[in-house]
């Protein structure tokens, strides 16, 4: 979607999973409960004791970032306006910034990177300002693989099972039948890009399209061998499509998120298996406002639950700790070959705020992490380390490490 804000505000549930969920949002220091009669999950008010402060790395760039894609504790890279690029190789103590190539003219909205040489870049933008570049040699040299032909093209976000095979999504588009399409692009080979067959895609809706807010709004499953791919639609629905053998069918379901204005809707989807997911949104132009912005899947996106904790706000991105998650679906599977009930994966919960973060781990209070008065910076997007916690970027240059 083509109008996209610029602050990301907070808060999260408590759920039944074995999980860890990062949510990008943007409001300061909210309490937030449980409805009368619903679960005792969301009992909790935030906690504003025993607060510790993220780990703030000098970037060396003022640009705005808005991807981000944290390969280890050591490697990880960022990307943001006027065509900057940056990467670690050293766990943040120095940040490397550079611009592609003739890229000034873009807003590099999404990175999705391997290792210290390999890494993808998304642009945003109308038409020939959404491209994907990649690069094998740490940013030595860039090579243009795709570059948007349609004047009404727009690109939201891009995501990668392995290496070779990556999926990116673009807002709908007249196909050749006339009818409105998402634009769905997807590689076999990390090289070469082919357009979804739009005839098996629904039709999106008038008003309807995507935000490419935090590089968010297209999830597949953590494992390669997984097939699915879900997206989150905003605007006049807020609705979500999926797909089991990777693009070649589709289907499409309605969900309780608030949606309506072009400014409102699902922000970003996110799933740790099959089945079990997590969408987040709002209204970014109205970024206090209490939703519905929060709901939680357990049967792969058909159905939604909306959480049961008030006030919510606006959220930008929702992203599972890849440490946290793999250790729980261990667990579950130990619990699975036992006879009975088995024991119940721990789970953690980071909620990013604009200039916060709020660190849930059930069934304890949440921990406020940081502040704009003791940090005096802000942030829009966030990566889970595959060693657990996070790397999270935003305006002018902000990053920090969430252990």
């Amino acid at each position: 979607m083509r109008k996209i804000g610029t602050r990301d505000p907070g808060v999260a549930r408590y759920v039944s999973l074995p999980l860890l969920i990062l949510i990008v949002t943007s409001v300061l220091g909210q309490s937030v409960q449980s409805v009368p009669g619903q679960s005792s999950l969301g009992q909790s008010r935030l906690k504003q004791s025993g607060q510790s402060r993220p780990r703030v790395q000098i970037s060396n760039t003022t640009e705005s970032l808005r991807g981000v894609s944290a390969v280890s504790r050591k490697v990880a890279w960022a990307s943001g306006t006027h065509g900057t690029y940056l990467r670690t190789i050293d766990g943040g103590g120095t940040w490397t910034p550079a611009q592609v190539p003739d890229a000034v003219a873009l807003d590099f909205r999404a990175v999705v990177a391997f290792s210290a040489d390999e890494a993808f870049l998304m642009s945003a933008g109308p038409g020939e300002l959404s491209r994907i570049y990649h690069t094998g040699d740490g940013g030595r040299s860039w090579q243009l693989q795709f570059m948007n032909k349609n004047p009404k093209g727009f690109f939201d976000s891009m995501v990668f099972w392995d290496s070779k095979h990556g999926v990116v999504l673009g807002d709908p588009i007249t196909d050749e039948s006339g009818k409105l399409k998402f634009e769905v692009l997807l590689t076999d080979d990390g090289q070469n890009w082919r357009a979804v067959r739009s005839a098996g895609l629904p039709d999106a809706k008038e008003g309807e399209g995507a935000f490419a807010a935090s590089n968010t709004c297209i999830a597949v499953a953590p494992s390669a061998a997984d097939s699915n791919i879900w997206f989150a639609t905003g605007g006049k629905a807020a609705r979500v499509f999926h797909s089991g053998d990777q693009g070649g069918s589709w289907e499409v379901f309605d969900t309780p998120m608030v949606h309506g204005q072009d400014s409102a809707g699902i922000f970003s989807i996110a799933f740790r298996d099959s089945t079990h997911g997590v969408i987040a949104g709002g209204d970014y132009k109205h970024p206090n406002e209490d939703g519905p912005n929060l709901a939680f899947t357990e049967d792969g996106g058909k159905t939604w639950t909306l959480s049961a904790l008030h006030p919510l706000a606006y959220f930008s991105a929702v992203a599972y700790d890849r440490r946290v998650n793999a250790s729980a679906m261990r667990e579950g599977k130990e619990a699975e070959k036992k006879v009975g009930v088995g024991p119940i994966p721990s789970e953690r919960i980071f909620i990013v705020g604009q200039d916060f973060v709020f660190d849930l781990r059930p069934p304890n209070n949440p921990r406020r992490i940081g502040g704009k008065k003791s940090l005096g910076i802000r942030f829009n997007a966030a990566s889970g380390y595959p060693e657990g916690g996070a790397l999270v970027v935003g305006p002018k240059g902000a990053i920090a490490f969430i252990p």
